[in-house]
C-alpha cells in the first residue's frame, strides 16, 4: 500500500495516527504542498486523486481511497483491532459528531488553498491570516471543549483508549499551535492531546518526525 501524504497536512496526519495505531504499514509517497506550485496539482497527481488532495492510499489492487474519513473507516474495518469506534450506535453516532466538528467545521476554514485565497485575492499577510485561522479554529475547539466537558472525566475523548475522536484532535492541536491559538481556556482538549501524544503511535505520527519534513 502506498501512502501518498504530506508531514504537516492534518488529514494526512490524522491517518498516519491510526495506521500506527493499527500496526499498519505502508510506503510512504510525499506529495509536497507548496513546492514549485504544489504536486498535487500536477497532472500525474491529479489522474490518482481527481480533487488534488491530501491523503491519497493507493492499494495493491490498484483501487485508491481518498478522503480522509472515508480512509479512516476503512482501515477500521479492514484491521479491526483496537477499535476507532464503539460498539454502542449512540456512542458512535457522538464519536463521528465530534469528528465531524473539526473536519467539517474547523479544518476547510483553515486548508492551504483557503489561506492562499486569502493572501492572493483579498491581500491578507500573515498577521491577517493568523487572525482567521485564531478565529475559526478557536471558535470550533471551543466547541469541541464543551462537547468533551459534557462527559465525565476519562483518559481520552470517548473512554479509556484513544479512539477516532482523538485521531481528528490530535492533529487540530497541532495546527492551533501552528496558528497561535489560545488554548488556555480548553483544559479537557489540552489534557487529552498531551495524553494521546505521550504514546507511541501519535508520537510517531507527528510532523517533525516524518521524512519530509521540513
Amino acid at each position: 500500500m502506498k501512502f501518498h501524504g504530506y508531514f504537516r497536512s492534518s488529514s494526512s496526519y490524522r491517518c498516519r495516527i491510526a495506521c500506527n495505531l493499527k500496526g499498519v504499514d505502508y510506503d510512504f509517497v510525499s506529495v509536497h504542498l507548496t513546492k514549485d506550485g504544489g504536486a498535487q496539482k500536477g497532472e500525474g497527481y491529479k489522474t490518482l486523486n481527481p480533487q488534488g488532495l491530501v491523503p491519497s492510499f493507493e492499494l495493491e489492487g490498484g483501487e485508491v481511497l481518498t478522503q480522509s474519513p472515508a480512509i479512516l473507516e476503512w482501515l477500521d474495518e479492514t484491521y479491526p483491532e483496537p477499535k476507532l469506534l464503539p460498539d454502542d450506535p449512540i456512542e458512535r453516532a457522538h464519536v463521528r459528531a465530534f469528528c465531524a466538528a473539526i473536519a467539517c467545521e474547523i479544518h476547510p476554514l483553515q486548508n492551504l488553498r483557503v489561506l492562499q485565497y486569502l493572501r492572493g485575492e483579498f491581500g491578507q499577510d500573515q498577521e491577517g491570516v493568523e487572525a482567521w485561522c485564531q478565529r475559526w479554529i478557536g471558535d470550533g475547539l471551543a466547541a469541541c471543549e464543551a462537547l468533551l466537558a459534557k462527559r465525565q472525566a476519562q483518559d481520552f475523548c470517548f473512554g479509556d483508549a484513544p479512539g477516532m475522536a482523538d485521531i481528528y484532535l490530535v492533529p487540530q492541536v497541532f495546527s492551533a499551535a501552528r496558528f497561535k491559538v489560545d488554548l488556555s481556556a480548553m483544559p479537557n482538549v489540552r489534557r487529552i492531546a498531551e495524553a494521546c501524544n505521550a504514546l507511541p503511535a501519535f508520537a510517531a505520527a507527528h510532523p517533525s518526525k516524518q521524512p519530509d519534513a521540513e
